[in-house]
């Protein structure tokens, strides 16, 4: 069999893709291949099948340096971010290799489905509870995701008593603690993260690595996302996407794919003026962009009340 060795420096949401390219490439040719990978956030390849331990020096191995470079067309062609790495790894095979899969690709070990989460071990004293995860934070790089924290807490204040939310996210990015939560943010490794996906009744925040979490356990998903990215790059089956593409003049007919909202002041590329939010809207807790200050919590908790809040 043909060894590769796939790698990606990108952030865990991204390698969590990347999953699915593996199980593509294992369904499309199976048997052809074994296939290790060097990636940040290792965890979400724990237990993985399509991974077989291949040393870098190993004799007749290929390493392949992956990129998802269908979003330079992800305006103009109707094409999901789950299928970018599959194309690319594809092209540099020099292979027809299609996506095989609608949703990433995770495994949990026979121990971790037994082991209790973290809301009931810490919080509940054991009692298990339905519960719906909440990112409400933002990296530094990509301010122009952000949905207003008095929008979030409005969602979290109008469901209390019937709907538990756990806040999580990573310490180091921007989370304003919301009132009446369990916040688990700073709290989570990755697999506890995933753990908690794993037995969550859904998710709500904006695109981002618990989206692609809610999609790899076939959870239902609130994806805040107003005008930033193209509503046809984010999908997924059990997601329900908040856009404003065609709402608004700044992204009248396609995605803007803005960076940030204000300068950051690092110097980064992302402070130039061709990647800061044309429309930003002041006064909140923190700046958002219009398209984003465009979704209101009564939209997302009329979708809660029909169709998501019920305990299964």
């Amino acid at each position: 069999m043909k060894k590769l060795i796939l790698k990606s420096n990108l952030c865990p949401g991204d390698i969590l893709t990347m999953t699915a390219a593996v199980e593509s490439l294992h369904l499309a040719y199976p048997g052809e291949y074994e296939t290790d990978v060097r990636t940040p956030a290792s965890e979400i390849w724990q237990h993985n099948p399509r991974i077989t331990k291949i040393a870098d020096d190993a004799p007749d191995v290929e390493t392949i340096d992956l990129k998802y470079p269908a979003i330079n067309r992800s305006n103009q062609e109707h094409i999901p971010f789950l299928a970018g790495y599959t194309e690319d790894l594809g092209r540099k095979l020099g292979r027809p290799l299609t996506l095989k899969v609608n949703r990433p690709c995770l495994y949990l070990s026979d121990d971790e489905k037994n082991w209790v989460d973290q809301v009931r071990h810490h919080v509940t004293d054991g009692r298990k509870i339905p519960f719906w995860l909440v990112n409400a934070g933002i990296k530094s790089d990509y301010t122009a995701k952000a949905w207003a924290v008095e929008s979030f807490q409005e969602v979290v204040d109008r469901t209390r008593g019937r709907i538990q939310w756990v806040q999580v996210g990573a310490k180091e990015h921007d989370h304003p603690k919301l009132s009446g939560t369990i916040n688990l943010v700073g709290q989570t490794d990755h697999r506890q993260l995933i753990r908690l996906a794993w037995h969550c009744q859904g998710g709500l925040g904006p695109v981002t690595y618990l989206q692609h979490l809610c999609a790899a356990w076939e959870k239902p998903y609130i994806c805040l996302l107003g005008g930033r990215e193209p509503a046809t790059w984010v999908s997924y089956p059990l997601q329900h996407t908040f856009h404003t593409i065609g709402t608004l003049p700044c992204c009248k007919t396609s995605a803007c794919w803005k960076s940030r909202i204000v300068t950051a002041g690092d110097d980064s590329n992302k402070d130039k003026q061709e990647n800061l939010c044309q429309w930003p809207v002041f006064g909140l807790q923190r700046p958002v962009a219009r398209c984003m200050a465009a979704i209101r919590p009564d939209e997302i908790i009329t979708l809660l009340e029909r169709n998501l809040c019920h305990p299964s």
